[in-house]
């Protein structure tokens, strides 16, 4: 078999799963419940953001919370300071790819 497949948890329990960590990029899944996270902490990587399914709440830099639905993408630029929340009902899951992976 050429391809390596991997597994994504299913379901609403809180999640942080490092689906890929290589040289060349990080692919993580995400789920977090309401008032659920990450810890404030500045980007180590270019970082891009999709929001499959809920509503995420997030606050870059200084600017003021923003909140993106189900279907967005951001792309968040290396040294940023993100602050990744969900302050809404329904379950937040998200899939997020650092590239270039972080060197350390």
């Amino acid at each position: 078999m050429v391809e390596q497949v991997f597994a994504l948890s299913k379901g609403n329990e809180t999640a942080v799963e490092k689906v890929i960590f290589d040289e060349n990029l990080h692919y993580l899944h995400m789920v977090f419940n309401k008032t659920e996270g990450l810890p404030e902490h500045f980007s180590n990587s270019n970082v891009y953001i999709t929001v499959v399914r809920g509503k995420l709440s997030i606050g870059l830099n200084d600017q003021e919370i923003h909140e993106y639905e189900a279907g967005t993408l951001l792309k968040i630029p290396y040294q940023t300071k993100m602050n990744v929340k969900n302050l809404n009902e329904e379950t937040l899951e998200l899939i997020i790819v650092k590239a270039p992976a972080p060197k350390s």
